[in-house]
């Protein structure tokens, strides 16, 4: 390579068969103070966005510089993603695998996005699938998808003010709801039968549409994000309406919000929750 292009590159597998590289060229862009960043195959190389680069490094667990910095922690604290893009995100690390047959995902949010804009509230993906996605709708109805096609909720709208929302299912019966405010929906049955694989990652405020990335900010959360917690079983009716009433309740097992260690990327603010 000419070296008046150098490339500064760093293996990422233990073999040394991914390669991530990163260079400024300002003939190459637009002037802008990012960096463009590369990503090669053996010796076969495309160009990649910052953001691709960014969900490829927290999906294979690898450290770029500027790194990702682990934090844990959220007790008291709210996540608040100010705007529209394509690059800002919270990865969470599960304190176990989420390898799951049931669970209850539970957390506050609040948005003044209108409600024909899609919204994703939880991504959860592998290398080959959309393992666990809760989204809102252009229509304003709140979806779950496990590994394919999704079920679908009327629920009370998102808004300004916080909103309690939880999400149970469970493998054997497929038995599935959403509980807002702590009022539970309809049950639906949705996947009986089914598990959700482990070893993916975990996020909030966009989706990964495929293992290498390919966020879009049209898609991506814009409020306000607190008190995320995650079960690896189907809380009793008594136990979410006591989470949802500030109780006390059995910490999460696979997220628990006082203790969750997490990576912030973009521009996403960690502020008091007053």
């Amino acid at each position: 390579m000419d070296h008046t292009h150098r490339a500064y590159c760093q293996n990422v597998s233990p073999g040394g068969y991914i390669i991530i590289c990163t260079r400024r060229e300002e003939d190459w862009v637009p002037l802008t103070d990012e960096w463009d960043r590369l990503s090669c195959w053996r010796t076969n190389c495309f160009k990649m966005g910052i953001n691709t680069v960014m969900i490829m490094a927290v999906l294979l667990g690898v450290s770029l510089t500027p790194s990702l910095t682990t934090q844990a922690g959220l007790s008291e604290k709210v996540l608040v993603f100010p705007y529209e893009t394509d690059f800002s995100f919270v990865a969470l690390i599960p304190q176990k695998e989420m390898g799951l047959r049931a669970f209850t995902l539970c957390m506050r949010v609040a948005t003044e996005l209108p409600e024909e804009r899609q919204i994703i509230l939880f991504a959860y993906r592998t290398a080959d699938y959309d393992e666990l996605n809760v989204w809102r709708e252009k229509d304003g109805r709140v979806s779950f998808y496990l590994s394919g096609d999704g079920v679908f909720f009327h629920l009370p709208p998102l808004s300004t003010f916080r909103s309690s929302l939880c999400l149970t299912w469970e493998s054997r019966t497929g038995l599935t709801a959403f509980w807002v405010e702590g009022k539970r929906s309809t049950y639906q049955v949705y996947k009986p039968g089914h598990s959700i694989r482990p070893k993916g990652t975990i996020l909030l405020g966009q989706d990964p549409d495929k293992h290498l990335g390919g966020l879009e900010a049209t898609q991506s959360f814009v409020g306000e994000m607190t008190d995320v917690n995650m079960w690896d079983f189907v809380l009793s009716r008594s136990m979410i309406q006591a989470w949802h009433y500030g109780h006390k309740v059995p910490k999460g097992n696979i997220f628990d919000w006082g203790t969750i260690e997490y990576e912030l990327s973009g521009n996403v603010l960690v502020v008091d929750d007053d």
